[in-house]
């Protein structure tokens, strides 16, 4: 249960940093970019059984 409600919360911040408005899109693909590596590492971490 713990892990579904995480998944949903990770999922929600990915499409929030994503560059909708002007002056967003100066940022560039940093903000999804950090989001992405941290749930991969989450993905990994998962999976080796440590979360």
């Amino acid at each position: 249960m713990g892990s579904t409600i995480l998944l949903i919360i990770l999922v929600a911040v990915l499409l929030a940093v994503l560059p909708a408005w002007p002056y967003s899109r100066a940022w560039g693909a940093f903000p999804a970019g950090l989001v992405g590596l941290i749930i991969v590492l989450l993905l990994v971490l998962k999976f080796l059984g440590k979360i």
